[in-house]
């Protein structure tokens, strides 16, 4: 007997990230944090947009307060609020304020993805636009000072943007269900 559950919300993140993020090297700063277990993985309960800044509320000052040692980098994963991309771009900005009014701008900041992650000037079916696109809406939460010790390793990393949508238009879609649907 075979198990077709679908996978857990944290379990698809998990997947996201070792295969897309860290396996087609979107991030090149992801491996490390993944390998040394310093990725805290959050499921979001709230259904609205005051539950889920409540909730990033709190993980803000959790990552504030912990050594990067321990936890570096959260993802605060929304299964259940957000699903209209328009509505989540939308949020990004109170996301973006919350950081300012904790006093937290500087420290952290709060990168996003979406199932339906569309670049402006875009189409929604450019392949571009799955760099960004995640198996949930996902606020990633970072740390300044680690990105700043990966940008200053990385001397490109202003090129990955541009890499990043290379690999994507030479996978194309068939190369993205194919490389997707693979475990491990």
């Amino acid at each position: 007997m075979t198990d077709t559950a679908a996978p857990s919300p944290v379990e698809a993140t998990r997947h996201w990230l070792t295969r897309a993020v860290i396996g087609l090297n979107l991030c090149p700063f992801a491996k490390s944090v993944h390998v040394k277990n310093q990725i805290r993985y959050v499921i979001c309960e709230a259904t609205d947009l005051e539950g889920v800044l409540a909730d990033l509320e709190r993980e803000l000052q959790t990552l504030a307060q912990t050594d990067a040692a321990e936890i570096d980098t959260t993802l605060l994963i929304l299964p259940h609020a957000l699903a209209d991309f328009a509505d989540f771009n939308d949020a990004t900005w109170f996301a973006e304020r919350l950081v300012k009014q904790l006093r937290l701008e500087g420290t952290l900041q709060v990168a996003s993805f979406h199932p339906q992650f569309q670049f402006e000037g875009t189409q929604p079916d450019d392949i571009e636009n799955y760099t960004n696109r995640a198996p949930y809406p996902i606020l990633h939460l970072l740390r300044e000072a680690s990105i700043e010790r990966a940008v200053d390793a990385f001397p490109d990393a202003a090129d990955i943007y541009e890499r990043n949508q290379e690999t994507l238009r030479k996978l194309g879609f068939e190369g993205w269900r194919d490389w997707m649907s693979k475990r491990g």
